[in-house]
């Protein structure tokens, strides 16, 4: 996630205040959340060690304590006991019990980490002592000398307050304020507020329709925040935490409401990394004029892409020729933009391959431009009736396609693949939201307003949104109530961790690790021109060769060397797995599942087709495999047998592609088994209705009418 920067208040950050609440130290069962603490003094610990202060508030004594207290006079009662209504027990006890328990296990968790705490009990009437609160600086202040963690607690045992839970006057009133009192009186740099949830919502965080706020404005937010039930343990909840965030911040100090149960979210928020709710006294400085949310953004692409579909064939026909038109007649800025981008990544030390995707290559916006006008002259995808049948005399049922919906494209580097994914997404219907990496912002930039001031108000610019932060992306994976389905275009990571992040159906391939085995009844110049093309004609593709099989009997005829040579003069690095490092004499390959994308290559010896297609199941990444022979049967036991997206015979794995599978351009490849495999166009971004049309018919517990069910001719 990338740095915000209203949070570079954090390179000053020295003394931290950190309040974990009940709800993130208790389970729902009212046990100690064992996971949860043990995860939260690893962070302390590793901050500790990087020397940061830290001083902990924590709650959960009364909640521990009750529980305890439950389960010994349970243990004690007989069953007469049990029939008798039952007393609520003594809150101040509860604490009282509590907190031993509570204070043994963080005692027993630090130490585990060769780390010392201290226990630190106060009331509000203390701090009505001035001396108590001389004497409160100076021992905390020797504690934190001595890397001691000071953990503090209300001391509710002996509150004099005649109801500690409910009473909402005085210096503090519960732990959260107790946390912003002390994160003023021992001048913290930063108060972090663990809660539950991932920070303030703009209502309950169970509405869909909630967003998360990033940076709380007390001018614009106080009034539109709907807050849900109090803490689920403790006495105070989300509008104790506000509060308190919000007295803190105004003195200066800056708070950030966290999940305390999302791991390492203390760290990150040390990073810099947009975590939770930031509250600051300057908050109002850096939020903009006008800011889209990303609920908004996802809202008004649907809104538009439905006005979109309403429009007939011929006028979405003709939005995509004037985007092509604009493409061309914009060509020389397109290409001042680009060039921008490229030199900033030369500059920033990017890898060659990165590079080599980035750049918008002499005809490129040409050849884009073509691929847009075929689209334009396919047979329109939209309601297409695809099965037609009679249900009964008069009752005709309509399988038809229809458009997906909003779609979320997530892609790296290549700024070609906006024009393919918005040219595909008009095509179909659909309302598109893109996020481009920041090496390819310029040339994203520019392609997104020349091809959105190409489509006409009817529909709006709106149907097609251009994410421009990272950090709104966590927000789109949260939105699964609009957005219909993500599709990521990049590395393992990237593709990893957005399906670990949303219950949004994600289309897609991880990894691009494209096999080539050259059998040995392969024509050797066919086998060499193949080879040569699917590694060297682009090799930043995902559809590049990154592996080269050959069977053994090749070893003997030096054919294997002839192959080896030709690559070598092309300037391709070899790596080989342990028979063909060892015959040939090269570097072996760290792991046969791996994307070079670039010129470099690993090379293997099999015994047979056989061996081949265990090895590209074992380590491939059911993307795009070829074999190249002139046995029949044996390529027959291939295609058949090789389970991946594409399966070539005698072909360049470099045809995979949905321009030169004439679909006119691709979102992607799906590397997946549900919905769409391989180079995914229009088809892929479509999905079906029912349409039926009857005259008058009821069903009537299936007396009224009578089924015939019927194929009709489409």
């Amino acid at each position: 996630m990338a740095e915000d920067s209203s949070r570079a208040f954090v390179k000053d950050v020295k003394r931290i205040v950190i309040k974990v609440g009940t709800a993130v130290v208790t389970r729902n069962d009212g046990r100690l959340a064992l996971g949860r603490l043990g995860a939260l003094c690893e962070q302390i610990k590793e901050l500790n060690s990087q020397g940061f202060e830290i001083i902990l508030v924590s709650s959960g004594a009364v909640g521990l304590g009750r529980q305890r207290l439950r389960y010994r006079k349970l243990v004690n009662s007989s069953f007469a006991d049990l029939q008798k209504p039952q007393v609520e027990l003594d809150g101040k006890a509860c604490a009282a019990v509590g907190q031993n328990s509570l204070m043994a296990l963080y005692d027993s968790l630090f130490n585990e980490l060769d780390i010392s705490s201290a226990q630190l009990l106060v009331t509000d009437s203390d701090f009505r002592d001035r001396d108590f609160r001389k004497q409160l600086n100076d021992t905390v202040k020797s504690l934190l000398s001595l890397k001691v963690i000071p953990i503090f607690n209300e001391n509710d045992a002996v509150s004099t307050r005649k109801a500690p839970y409910e009473d909402s006057s005085g210096i503090f009133w519960d732990n959260d304020s107790l946390a912003a009192l002390l994160a003023l009186e021992l001048k913290a740099d930063l108060l972090v507020l663990l809660s539950d949830v991932e920070g303030l919502y703009s209502g309950p965080p169970s509405d869909p329709k909630s967003r998360l706020i990033h940076t709380y404005v007390k001018e614009k937010h106080q009034g539109e925040i709907t807050f849900g039930d109090k803490s689920r343990m403790g006495r105070g909840g989300m509008t104790a935490k506000v509060k308190a965030a919000v007295n803190a911040a105004h003195a200066g100090i800056p708070v950030v409401i966290t999940s305390g149960c999302t791991a390492e979210n203390i760290l990150r928020v040390l990073q810099g990394q947009r975590i939770g709710t930031l509250f600051h006294r300057d908050a109002h400085l850096w939020e903009p004029t006008k800011e889209v949310g990303a609920r908004e953004m996802a809202v008004a692409a649907r809104d538009s892409s439905r006005r979109l579909q309403a429009l007939s064939s011929q006028e979405r026909k003709k939005i995509l020729l004037d985007i092509a038109d604009a493409l061309e007649a914009n060509e020389n800025l397109i290409t001042v933009e680009n060039e921008a981008d490229v030199a900033a990544a030369q500059q920033a030390g990017y890898e060659k391959s990165l590079i080599s995707r980035l750049a918008l290559k002499p005809g490129k916006i040409s050849s884009l431009a073509k691929s847009i006008r075929v689209l334009a002259n396919m047979e329109d995808p939209i309601g297409r009736i695809l099965k037609k049948t009679q249900l009964a005399d008069g009752l005709i049922l309509e399988k038809t396609s229809s458009p997906l919906g909003v779609l979320l494209i997530v892609f790296e580097s290549r700024p070609d693949a906006l024009v393919q994914i918005a040219s595909l997404a008009i095509r179909s219907g659909n309302g598109l939201l893109l996020k481009g990496g920041k090496e390819a912002k310029r040339s994203n930039a520019v392609l997104h307003k020349v091809i959105t001031e190409a489509i006409p108000d009817t529909v709006g610019g709106k149907v097609i949104g251009l994410v421009t932060s990272r950090d709104e992306i966590p927000d789109l994976l949260k939105l699964d109530d609009v957005i219909d389905l993500v599709i990521p275009r990049g590395s393992n990571k990237l593709v990893s961790q957005i399906k670990s992040s949303t219950k949004i159906p994600v289309l897609g391939h991880a990894d691009g690790i494209c096999h080539v085995f050259v059998d040995k009844s392969a024509n050797m110049d066919m086998a060499k021109r193949i080879v040569l093309d699917a590694k060297i004609d682009y090799p930043a593709a995902c559809n590049a060769m990154e592996t080269l099989l050959v069977h053994k009997d090749l070893m003997q005829n030096g054919t294997l060397n002839e192959l080896i040579v030709d690559l070598r003069m092309q300037g391709v690095n070899l790596y080989g797995g342990p028979r063909a490092s060892a015959f040939l004499n090269i570097p072996q390959a760290h792991s046969f599942h791996h994307e070079y994308n670039s010129m470099e290559c690993t090379v293997e010896i099999v015994d047979d087709v056989a061996a081949a297609i265990d090895h590209i199941h074992q380590h491939g990444s059911a993307h795009t495999d070829c074999i190249i022979t002139e046995d029949m049967e044996t390529a027959e036991i291939f295609l058949r047998q090789v389970d991946s997206a594409a399966v070539f015979h005698n072909a360049s794995t470099r045809f995979c592609d949905g321009a030169r599978f004439g679909l006119g351009a691709e979102v992607g490849i799906s590397t997946s088994r549900i919905h769409a495999r391989g180079p995914v166009g229009v088809e892929g971004l479509l999905t079906t209705r029912w349409i039926l049309k009857g005259s008058g018919q009821v069903v009537d517990g299936d007396k009224g009418v009578i089924y015939t069910h019927k194929d009709i001719p489409v």
